[in-house]
């Protein structure tokens, strides 16, 4: 009692759904809607991780009915090669794009949460970065004193001021920075988490210098081949900068500003580690499981940006260390 031509049809259109949801098409979406905003070298690196690594294995699949056993195993294939960092790497990449899949109403869950400590821990390779005050007073000394680009110049400055990723302070555009009201508010590319940045005075009077260069173009320090500002700084702008300062590699990274403004906070100025891995938009959970919120803290954040600022030049005036003022005590750390 089945009409075979209506069948035929009815399972020609359910393969076609299963294929318009398949994991491919889902991430390709995904990958279409954000890595327009990321640097050509990030997005390249991304469709490599998904055409050598996931589409083999989970490409074709409706991804609603992926487990968290065939991420797994798909996860394992790639740690088996040596290559543990990627396997991380592609969990946590998957996990963004069942998210995805999740608003958009293609799957119920993120089965990736069900694989936390599945995989061995990646210790990933340090990073330089100057913790010492006296060493750090050098450095603003340094970058105050650059002799190269104006553009490079800024962004150097800014960067202790913020201490971003890299990234984010290389593609940081205008359109996003609110000088009147002294914040910065972006999408985070590494976790697409909505960031607001406080920024103090000196950060403000440091882009407002920059402002007449650079301002009628989309990025706030863009490349120095793009006139027209449509491309962000490259990759080792910053790096290079560095080096020619003569700060090596051992010695400080890009990177290292984070490091440097984490550690100078809690043990030199004191304040809460919650705080200051808000204001570094990492993932922070609250005692009731709460997940970051950018407005979180906000208001003791601002004052703890300005209180950071105000300690950095600080450091540029000295030239021997000297008691530093920690964090008022509604900012203190809790022990």
């Amino acid at each position: 009692d089945v009409d075979p031509s209506a069948a035929r049809k009815a399972e020609r259109a359910a393969q076609a759904d299963r294929s318009a949801n398949s994991f491919e098409v889902v991430a390709r979406e995904w990958l279409a809607k954000h890595g327009a905003n990321w640097v050509p070298a990030y997005r390249e690196r991304q469709v490599r991780l998904f055409e050598r690594d996931l589409f083999p294995w989970l490409g074709g699949r409706p991804i609603a009915e992926i487990d968290a056993m065939e991420l797994l195993d798909t996860a394992q294939r790639i740690e088996a090669r040596g290559a543990l960092e990627t396997a991380h790497r592609a969990l946590q990449t998957c996990g963004q794009v069942f998210r995805y899949a999740v608003r958009t109403g293609r799957a119920q869950r993120n089965p990736t949460g069900d694989l936390r400590g599945a995989l061995p821990a990646y210790k990933g390779k340090h990073r330089a970065a100057l913790i010492d005050p006296v060493k750090v007073g050098a450095l603003l000394r340094a970058i105050d004193g650059y002799q190269g680009s104006l553009i490079v110049r800024a962004a150097l400055r800014l960067a202790p001021l913020v201490f971003q990723r890299p990234g984010e302070l290389r593609q940081a555009a205008w359109e996003d920075m609110d000088l009147q009201n002294a914040k910065w508010a972006f999408t985070v590319s590494k976790t697409d988490k909505a960031h607001i940045v406080p920024l103090a005075r000196q950060a403000v009077a440091t882009l407002r210098d920059i402002e007449p260069l650079t301002g009628r173009g989309r990025y706030v320090f863009p490349n120095g081949r793009s006139p027209r500002g449509d491309r962000p700084m490259s990759d080792n702008a910053l790096l290079v900068a560095l080096r020619n300062m003569g700060f090596g590699k051992e010695e400080m990274s890009v990177h290292g500003f984070r490091a440097l403004a984490r550690t100078l906070l809690d043990e030199v100025l004191g304040y809460r580690i919650d705080y200051i891995e808000h204001q570094q938009a990492r993932t922070v959970r609250d005692p009731l499981g709460t997940a970051y919120n950018r407005t979180t803290h906000l208001p003791e954040r601002r004052e703890m940006m300005q209180h950071w600022a105000d300690y950095l030049d600080e450091l540029r005036e000295a030239t021997a260390p000297r008691p530093t003022p920690i964090a008022p005590a509604a900012l203190r750390q809790r022990h």
